[in-house]
Formats: C-alpha cells, sequence, structure tokens
C-alpha cells in the first residue's frame, strides 16, 4: 500500500496520522479519482489540500464508506423499500435470487410473468412472487417431441 505518513499539531505526539492520496482513496473505494473528487467537492467527503495535492484521512475516508448511498438503505414513506425481512426485494436482488440477468426480470414484469410494484422510482418485487415465478416459468422443462 502506497500511504503517506504525516504528522499535523492536532496530532498526539508520537502519533501518525494516516493519510492517502485521491489516486489511493480512488484504488481502496474500487471508484475512478473523479468520484472522489466529486465526493469531495460536494462535501460528503472530508479532504484538506496542502499546496497542490488533496489528502485524506483514513478515517474520513471511512466514515464515507460506511455513509455513502446504497439504495437497499432506500426509505418509501417511512419503511425500507427493500426489506428483506418482510420479504421485498429489487431487481437486482431478485435477479441474484433466481440466478438470472436483471434484464430478464424487468421483461417478466413488463410482459406480466412476474409481479412487482412501483414505489417512488422503484420496483419491488415480493418474495412470494419470486417463488411463484420460479416455479412457473424458470424450472419448467420444454416439452421434446
Amino acid at each position: 500500500m502506497n500511504e503517506e505518513t504525516t504528522w499535523s499539531s492536532s496530532d498526539t505526539i508520537g502519533t501518525p496520522s494516516k493519510v492517502v492520496s485521491i489516486t489511493e482513496a480512488a484504488r481502496i473505494n474500487n471508484v475512478t479519482r473523479q468520484a472522489i473528487y466529486v465526493a469531495i467537492k460536494q462535501k460528503k467527503l472530508k479532504a484538506s489540500k496542502e499546496s497542490t495535492r488533496w489528502t485524506i484521512h483514513l478515517d474520513d475516508l471511512e466514515e464515507y464508506r460506511n455513509n455513502k448511498y446504497s439504495r437497499t438503505k432506500s426509505m418509501y414513506n417511512g419503511e425500507l423499500l427493500f426489506d428483506r425481512n418482510k420479504g421485498y426485494y429489487s431487481v437486482n436482488q431478485a435477479a441474484k435470487v433466481l440466478n438470472v440477468p436483471a434484464q430478464k426480470i424487468y421483461y417478466a414484469t413488463r410482459v406480466g410473468l412476474l409481479k412487482a410494484i412501483r414505489r417512488g422510482a422503484a420496483w419491488v418485487i415480493h418474495h412470494d412472487d419470486i417463488v411463484s415465478y420460479q416455479e412457473n416459468y424458470l424450472n419448467c422443462k420444454p416439452k421434446v417431441s
């Protein structure tokens, strides 16, 4: 790992503070440098600019990663959109459960083979409907003549 160790006046004497560049932060988060730069500009990620280089404390990067937007945390009318405990799945989650591409799920909902409901901007599929679709359409053996 290509981390830099810097010292700041706010650190305890003798304790190094780990900071990384935008490039390293992008590699750690598995995103582009531009995504990190945008997060900094939108004040979603704390960073400081020393002369011409941005530096990011690893603690701040960890906090950003933990608070980053995730569709699985999306709310609709005060409830989680995709709550597996209640049996509600997103299209991508349903595709993973069924081991098929997400486009197959979208197509199945569009032609009426799989029941899904719209909540805001998202499609929500109930577990019972996933099981029904799997039994009625995915597990069917084609008839051989």
